[in-house]
């Protein structure tokens, strides 16, 4: 049985649990307490080298790691992720855009506003990681005004990578009121079949108001 190194609350994570509950897949879990360091022991530093999560491991012993490699791997083959390759390169442009323009803005922002960490940001740093994410957002809503999902017409691993944290952006403080297109888009995806509902607040876990080790 495929083994899932877990931290609840990370939205990264949670972009995995939601393809395995499209694919009804069963899958064992092993939580990795991160704030408290367990992600950065010799052990799971064997798994994952960035002692981050999510990372897989296969009945096989072979490891996994970073989410969007994840999605990629466990969508093969299945509808979730296109096999014309141009179509897959599609796919790939938007979790790159996630990884670069979505996780690193609108989840850092996230992340310190639930977990009290603003404050030991500087304004700096805050107000240009509130610019990158507006402009992502209307990046997002610009597209998807032209077509159901962000990769073409059918829901992919592109969708479900962006939508981990992008949806969750009120929560880090911005406004998705100029951004129709995109809230219309979330309906979408929530009303997709298997749809993972539960997110888990950060508040879920005592440590993670310290910094990352």
């Amino acid at each position: 049985m495929l083994t899932l190194f877990d931290y609840l609350p990370s939205q990264n994570a949670w972009k995995v649990r939601l393809l395995l509950n499209h694919l009804g897949r069963p899958y064992h879990t092993v939580p990795i307490s991160i704030f408290e360091g367990e992600g950065q022991t010799a052990e799971f530093r064997r798994i994952n080298p960035t002692g981050t999560v999510p990372a897989i491991q296969l009945d096989d012993g072979r490891v996994l790691a970073e989410s969007n490699a994840i999605l990629a791997y466990l969508a093969d083959g299945t509808p979730y992720l296109p096999r014309d390759p141009f179509d897959r390169a599609k796919v790939q442009q938007w979790l790159h855009f996630e990884q670069e323009r979505v996780e690193s803005v609108i989840g850092s922002l996230r992340h310190w506003t639930m977990t009290g960490k603003l404050a030991r940001r500087s304004p700096e740093m805050i107000e240009a990681k509130r610019r990158g994410a507006v402009r992502s957002l209307g990046i997002l809503d610009s597209e998807l005004a032209t077509r159901p999902f962000i990769a073409g017409d059918r829901y992919t691993i592109a969708d479900m990578a962006i939508f981990a944290y992008a949806s969750r952006a009120e929560e880090a403080g911005l406004s998705l009121e100029m951004c129709p297109h995109f809230r219309a888009w979330i309906a979408r995806v929530e009303a997709q079949p298997g749809f993972l509902a539960i997110a888990h607040p950060y508040s879920i876990d005592p440590y993670s108001t310290r910094e990352l080790p």
